[in-house]
């Protein structure tokens, strides 16, 4: 069958399509039609089921282009990946505080940011930030490339420039992927930046470098090891402790602790990635055993289908996975 599209505006039908045409392209591929254009109009052809899909893509896209956003590879992978919000007008529930309330309008999710507007690409990263919005402390476990750390640091940066908290504090266990580095040189910074590398980048992706120099040299942000956590009470804070499947139980307990008045709390990790000796048992599937029931604490969970990184990611986690634990 064929269906017929008209687009109003040709220059955003122009943006629609990409440098050429290879947004159409990747629809035309992730969704097995082929698109047309004829003038200001394109045609679908294809199954009642599969031109439907696409011409709703077509036309979220067109509307996003309409508010004066832009339309990037990861917008029509994410329209793709959520094909439950095609044809739905429904709005969420706004739970979110502040600015975000809107932000659940005709179930799009959106974290703004200074320097982006970050949005999950699938329903789990969703559900993950509907949920740190909501809850005062949330876990975010799964593998590599789901998000889980990056949507963290976007939602705390929002909370942050929301004035909902008044600082961010980010911090990692400082252990060794499965070889021994000997002694790195300089001073303790310069000895544990290397580990919490990552979460710098993310913050560079969220805020101006100046701005972010500054905040940290107020220590309205902090980017620290776990180690240096004990003893601290965090109050009024976004909090995000990332690779938590290598804190040990003693460490978790410790680190779960130091949640204090007006503070949010964000754990992130994978089961699969633990690099503690044998004998120690991780503090992130202790959490979960021990925390699972409590109201106010919420669990999500991503796969490999939730993966965001290059394609190949996901079918490396899926062949891992099924060979079973590695070690």
């Amino acid at each position: 069958m064929e269906t017929h599209i008209e687009f109003p505006d040709n220059r955003l039908l122009v943006e629609l399509c990409g440098e050429y045409d290879r947004n159409l392209s990747d629809i035309e591929q992730k969704l097995g039609v082929q698109i047309v254009r004829r003038g200001n109009q394109l045609v679908i052809i294809g199954d009642e089921t599969t031109a439907k899909a696409a011409e709703d893509m077509l036309t979220h896209l067109y509307e996003r282009l309409e508010e004066g956003r832009t339309v990037e590879p990861a917008d029509i992978d994410r329209e793709y990946r959520m094909d439950n919000r095609i044809g739905n007008t429904k709005p969420a529930k706004p739970t979110a505080p502040g600015g975000q309330i809107e932000m659940f309008k005709a179930g799009r999710v959106e974290i703004r940011t200074r320097k982006k507007t970050v949005e999950p690409r699938t329903d789990a990263q969703k559900a993950y930030v509907q949920a740190l919005y909501e809850n005062a402390l949330g876990f975010g476990i799964g593998p590599a490339g789901t998000g889980k750390t990056y949507l963290a640091v976007a939602v705390g940066v929002n909370m942050f420039i929301e004035g909902h908290v008044d600082r961010i504090i980010l911090s990692r266990p400082a252990v060794e992927a499965g070889e021994k580095l000997g002694y790195l040189p300089g001073d303790m910074k310069d000895k544990v930046d290397p580990y919490m590398q990552p979460l710098y980048d993310a913050l560079n992706d969220f805020l101006p470098g100046k701005q972010l120099a500054k905040l940290i040299e107020e220590k309205r942000i902090e980017i620290a090891p776990l180690a240096f956590m004990r003893g601290r009470t965090l109050s009024n804070a976004f909090v995000v402790l990332d690779e938590a499947q290598n804190a040990t139980a003693m460490q978790m307990k410790m680190f779960l602790t130091r949640l204090g008045e007006g503070s949010r709390m964000v754990i992130t990790g994978d089961r699969s990635q633990v690099d503690l000796p044998k004998h120690i048992t991780s503090g992130l599937s202790d959490a979960e055993r021990l925390l699972k029931s409590i109201d106010s604490i919420s669990f999500n969970y991503f796969t490999a289908d939730d993966v965001v990184r290059h394609p190949l990611v996901a079918a490396i986690i899926k062949a891992y996975d099924k060979d079973g634990p590695v070690g």
